[in-house]
């Protein structure tokens, strides 16, 4: 059986039909969270973020239209939340926060490249909001450029920059 695009899935949620809504959300949940929380650097506020994410999706469903992936729609109204969360102030959490294990790695990562993993998270989450947001959507979620302008509302170009940006600062701090 030939899973439905998440353009199709859309559509039938615009016609009211919450079982595609729920199958949006499974197909993209673990990645919404994870890159809110490599946003914010919090895990209740990138909970928040995600679910406040998949509601305005839900509210936008019948105005929604395919122009891009969905994907890339949905990492716009994410990196917009966390942007404005970010913007308004928010801090980001102490160190000790920061440098908490990610759930996700396995119990057989060796203890050096868990370090490396944890100076790395630490190194990103100290970045500027924008270029944080493009290094995560780049790097982590594996958007192409092209993509994570789209999420950024800003062009190709100015998506370079903030990733040359990004990376040299990474670059100096690790």
């Amino acid at each position: 059986m030939v899973e439905p695009s998440d353009e199709t899935l859309m559509a039938l949620v615009a016609a009211g039909n919450w079982a595609a809504f729920d199958r949006l959300i499974l197909r993209h949940q673990d990645a919404v969270w994870r890159t809110a929380y490599r946003m914010v650097s919090d895990r209740q506020a990138a909970e928040d973020l995600a679910q406040d994410a998949f509601l305005r999706i839900f509210e936008a469903a019948d105005r929604y239209r395919p122009e891009a992936a969905f994907r890339t729609y949905l990492y716009r109204v994410l990196v917009r939340l966390c942007l404005d969360y970010r913007r308004k102030g928010r801090a980001v959490p102490d160190e000790a926060a920061v440098l908490a294990a990610d759930e996700s790695g396995g119990p057989d990562e060796s203890l050096v490249q868990s370090e490396r993993e944890t100076i790395v998270r630490h190194a990103v989450a100290r970045l500027p909001a924008r270029q944080r947001a493009a290094i995560v959507l780049k790097y982590n979620e594996g958007l192409a450029v092209r993509e994570v302008a789209e999420a950024m509302q800003l062009s190709v170009k100015a998506v370079e920059r903030l990733l040359a940006r990004g990376r040299a600062t990474l670059e100096r701090r690790l």
